[in-house]
């Protein structure tokens, strides 16, 4: 039986870019895959026209968590099931890079307690 902790890397934690990140529990080393399971969770495309009648604090959900793609923010299937990865936060000299379907690789090694970041500009408007 494969133990919770398998295949772990990162967890929350204060950020001094902004509010939550994700840091590193372990040196990763570069190419790998991050945030287990996340393969397995499914995403809606949601119209952002479609928001227009929903309060700012739901438009801010749309805004804060999902990529914004043609006028379409591809977001969890419901968002009480964020996982880790959606906790990323941006930057120009990122350490993580987004590939296909959201999921995540470590694109350089990562020591233990570093912030892993990725440049939100490769994936999303």
């Amino acid at each position: 039986m494969e133990l919770p902790h398998e295949g772990a890397f990162t967890r929350l934690g204060r950020s001094d870019i902004h509010g939550i990140g994700v840091f590193a529990i372990l040196d990763i080393i570069k190419g790998t895959p991050l945030f287990k399971g996340d393969e397995k969770t499914r995403t809606v495309t949601v119209d952002a026209a479609n928001l227009e009648p929903c309060p700012a604090s739901i438009k801010k959900l749309y805004e804060d968590f999902c990529p914004l793609n043609d006028g379409k923010y591809e977001c969890p299937e419901n968002f009480n099931q964020l996982t880790i990865s959606w906790y990323l936060n941006s930057s120009k000299s990122p350490n993580v890079e987004c590939r296909e379907n959201l999921l995540f690789y470590a694109s350089r090694d990562i020591k233990a307690g570093e912030e892993l970041t990725v440049d939100y500009d490769t994936y999303s408007e």
